[in-house]
């Protein structure tokens, strides 16, 4: 790592959270594209504050105050990427399940959902669901981010997992994940259905 990019925002937290989750905002920082899927929880780049913050009373274990503070700062942080002049282009893909877990209670999840529609019509952010109905789906069991660097060769996946996160960036292991993004592509609703569709699972909250 260069001298410049060790001294990035991130660094303000380090000592305070897990080295893993400093690489996730130093990776979007740095990113060109930056491509989501995630099955059970709303990207973190989409969070609202009030949703981060039940997603974080909810960890396992348990985050004493001050842990759950800084992962929270750590994550609104992280969200600045998508205000930048210049943001990278950004697709998430949102599994159903996602959209109706209600962390937080009715109002929050409907704050969710709605702050996902009014995100999805800003430029150089596209959202698109995956609903139930589509059925199975490869990669259903797991939540992952790629990030395409200016140079292809430097891209990276980034895994969610229970026990952390992990880094891959060999050519069989982002080939496969460009892969199953294009999979999930064709598995999800058009832009346009997406939104209608997050409106309704709004809705009915």
């Amino acid at each position: 790592m260069t001298q410049e990019r060790a001294r990035g925002w991130w660094e303000e937290h380090r000592g305070l959270l897990l080295p893993a989750l400093l690489d996730i905002a130093e990776l979007e920082y740095h990113a060109v594209e930056l491509a989501t899927s995630t099955t059970t929880h709303i990207p973190g780049l989409l969070q609202t504050e009030e949703h981060a913050r039940a997603v974080f009373d909810n960890a396992d274990p348990q985050l004493p105050g001050p842990d759950l503070m800084a992962r929270l700062s750590l994550r609104l942080r992280r969200q600045e990427v998508l205000k930048r002049d210049l943001p990278p282009m950004y697709e998430s893909v949102i599994h159903e399940a996602a959209l109706c877990m209600q962390f937080g209670g009715p109002k929050v999840a409907r704050a969710q959902l709605d702050h996902i529609v009014e995100q999805s019509e800003r430029d150089r952010i596209t959202v698109r669901v995956i609903p139930f109905a589509a059925g199975g789906f490869p990669g259903a069991g797991q939540s992952f981010t790629y990030a395409g660097a200016a140079v292809p060769q430097l891209d990276t996946v980034q895994l969610d997992s229970s026990h952390g996160s992990m880094l891959l960036d060999s050519d069989m292991q982002l080939r496969r994940y460009r892969g199953l993004l294009e999979r999930l592509r064709m598995l999800a609703l058009p832009v346009g259905e997406s939104r209608d569709f997050i409106r309704s699972i709004a809705h009915d909250l």
